[in-house]
C-alpha cells in the first residue's frame, strides 16, 4: 500500500518556548492576566461570573484604558477571558441579586511557574472562548428578543451556532492553507475579499453573478467583525476594512471581489501568526483533520519517517530528516542500517520509501558508509547504494549487474509516479534513464519489478519520442504477459 497523503502540507512551527511568549504577549491574554492579578476580596462578581459593572471602572483605570464606554468593553471582555481560562476563580453570589466573589485561579500561577506547554493550553482555552465569541450572534436589538415572561426568543435570531463556527473554522483552515502555499511562499497577507470568495464563489464558477457577489460582500463584513475580535488573542495580525468603503452600515459594494492590488488592500488584508497557525492547527486536529508538522516524526521508527515524508514538500521532508538524524543517538551507521532496512518492500509504497531513504542517507553523511556497504548485494539496495557510495566518492564501488541496473530505473520512475512532481522533470527523468542503455525497452520488461508494467505504460504516454513511445507501450503488454503467465 502506498503511504497516505495527508489532507495538509506539514507545517513549520515555531519553538514552543517561542509560542509561549507569544501567547503571553498577545493583548487581550496581558488584559486577562493584569485583571487576574488585580482582583482581590473586594472584587465584586454577577450571578454569571462577570465583573459587576460599577468596577468596570476602575478595571479598565489599572489596565490603562480610557474611562468609557470602549474602555468598561475591553476591560468586560479580558474579565471574561481570565474567568474562562482558569485565570480566576469565580464564587457564585448565594442569594439572588447578591454578588459574588473572586480569586486567582490555579492557572494563573502556571504562567510563571509551569511549562511552555502549559502556558499554551491556558492560552488555547483562550482561543477557544475567543472564537464562540466571534461566531455569537449580532444582537442589534436585544429587546425585541426578549419575551414577556423573560425568555429569550432564540429561534428569532435566523443563528445557527454549529454553522457559524463551522464556515469560521472554514475561513481560517483556508487562511491556513494559503499560509503554507509554495513551501511556505504564501506568508504574505492575504486579501478579505479573496478569503470571502474561498468560502463562497463555487469553484466550477466562470463569472459571479450578483447574488454571489453580495454573499462574499456580507460574509466579508462579518468576517472583518470576527478578525477584530480574533487579532488582539494573537492569531492574527489584521488591517481592517476601510469604514470610508462602507457604503450603508453593515454593508460594502458588490464589487469587492475586483479591483487592483493596490485598491484591495482597503477592503481588508489578514495575515496568520506564527502563534495562529499553532492555534488553527490545534482546533483542525482535535476537530479530527490530519495537519502534520515537521518534528512530528522525530523518535519515531525510520518505517515511520519515510512513509511519514513520502508526500511532503522537498524542503520539509529535509527538515524532518535533519530532526530524526538529530535526535538518533546510536550514531550515523545504526541510523542509515534502520533507514535501509524500512526502504526493503515490494509493496506500492517501497519505490517512493526508497527514494526518500536516498534522500535521507545524503543528509547521514559519510560516516553511514559501512551501513550503506552493507546491502550492494541487495536487489532492492544495491542500486542507491552504488548511487550513493558515488557521488561521495567512494573507492571500490563495485558496477552493477545489468538486471539491477534496469531494476533501479523502474524503481525510481516508479517513486517519481507516485511523487507528484513537476511533468517536464519526470519527462526529463524518464527520457534521461531510457537513453542511458541501448535496446532499453527490449530488456526492461523482464524485470521482475511490481511497477515494471504501469511504469511503462506512463513512459509511453510520457516519452517526447514517438518511436520510443510506441516501444514503451509494446514493451508494458509483454511485461503485462509475461506477469499474467506466471
Amino acid at each position: 500500500m502506498s503511504a497516505e497523503r495527508p489532507s495538509l502540507p506539514p507545517v513549520r512551527l515555531t519553538s514552543e518556548a517561542e509560542l509561549a511568549r507569544d501567547a503571553l504577549a498577545a493583548p487581550l491574554f496581558v488584559r486577562a492576566v493584569r485583571l487576574a492579578r488585580w482582583a482581590g476580596p473586594d472584587t465584586r462578581v454577577g450571578a454569571g461570573g462577570e465583573l459587576v459593572e460599577a468596577q468596570l471602572p476602575a478595571a479598565a483605570e489599572h489596565l490603562g484604558l480610557p474611562a468609557d464606554e470602549d474602555g468598561a468593553a475591553y476591560a468586560s471582555e479580558a474579565w471574561r477571558l481570565a474567568v474562562d481560562t482558569g485565570l480566576l476563580d469565580v464564587t457564585d453570589p448565594e442569594e439572588e441579586d447578591a454578588e459574588g466573589t473572586a480569586a486567582a485561579g490555579e492557572n494563573l500561577g502556571l504562567l510563571t511557574g509551569g511549562s511552555p506547554q502549559d502556558v499554551l493550553s491556558i492560552w488555547l482555552d483562550g482561543l477557544d472562548a475567543v472564537h464562540a465569541d466571534a461566531t455569537a450572534p449580532v444582537l442589534d436589538d436585544f429587546a425585541d428578543l426578549v419575551g414577556e415572561d423573560g425568555s429569550i426568543d432564540f429561534d428569532a435570531l435566523d443563528w445557527d451556532p454549529e454553522a457559524e463556527a463551522e464556515f469560521l473554522d472554514g475561513v481560517l483552515g483556508n487562511l491556513y492553507l494559503l499560509t503554507l502555499a509554495d513551501n511556505g511562499a504564501g506568508e504574505g497577507p492575504v486579501p478579505l475579499p479573496a478569503l470571502a470568495a474561498s468560502m463562497i464563489v463555487p469553484d466550477d464558477m466562470g463569472e459571479p453573478t450578483d447574488d454571489i457577489l453580495e454573499q462574499v460582500s456580507e460574509a466579508m463584513m462579518r468576517l472583518d467583525d470576527q478578525f477584530r475580535l480574533l487579532e488582539p488573542i494573537g492569531i492574527v495580525e489584521y488591517r481592517p476594512v476601510d469604514e470610508a468603503l462602507m457604503v450603508e452600515e453593515g454593508e460594502a459594494p458588490v464589487d469587492t471581489v475586483g479591483g487592483d492590488e493596490d485598491d484591495v488592500t482597503r477592503y481588508g488584508m489578514v495575515k496568520l501568526t506564527p502563534l495562529g497557525l499553532y492555534g488553527v492547527r490545534a482546533r483542525m486536529l482535535e476537530a479530527g483533520v490530519d495537519a502534520p508538522a515537521v518534528g512530528d516524526l522525530a523518535g519515531k521508527g525510520a518505517d515511520a519517517l519515510l512513509d511519514g515524508i513520502a508526500h511532503y514538500p522537498e524542503s520539509a521532508a529535509r527538515a524532518e530528516v535533519k530532526l530524526w538524524l538529530a535526535g538518533y543517538a546510536d550514531g550515523a551507521v545504526s541510523a542509515a542500517t534502520e533507514l535501509l532496512a524500512a526502504a526493503r518492500g515490494a509493496d506500492e509504497g517501497g519505490p517512493l520509501r526508497r527514494l526518500h531513504c536516498q534522500q535521507a542517507l545524503a543528509l547521514a553523511g559519510p560516516e553511514a558508509e559501512p551501513a550503506v556497504r552493507a546491502v550492494l548485494g541487495d536487489q532492492e539496495l544495491g542500486g542507491l547504494a552504488r548511487v550513493w557510495l558515488a557521488e561521495h566518492g567512494a573507492a571500490d564501488v563495485p558496477a552493477p549487474p545489468e538486471d539491477m541496473i534496469f531494476w533501479l530505473a523502474i524503481d525510481t520512475i516508479a517513486a517519481h509516479l507516485d511523487a507528484d512532481g513537476e511533468l517536464d522533470e519526470l519527462q526529463g527523468l524518464i527520457e534521461g534513464l531510457s537513453a542511458q542503455h541501448s535496446g532499453f525497452f527490449d530488456e526492461v520488461w523482464r524485470v521482475d519489478h511490481p511497477a515494471t508494467a504501469d511504469v511503462l505504460e506512463a513512459m509511453g504516454r510520457l516519452h517526447s519520442d514517438k518511436k520510443a513511445a510506441k516501444d514503451a507501450r509494446k514493451a508494458a503488454f509483454k511485461a503485462r504477459s509475461r506477469a499474467a503467465g506466471r
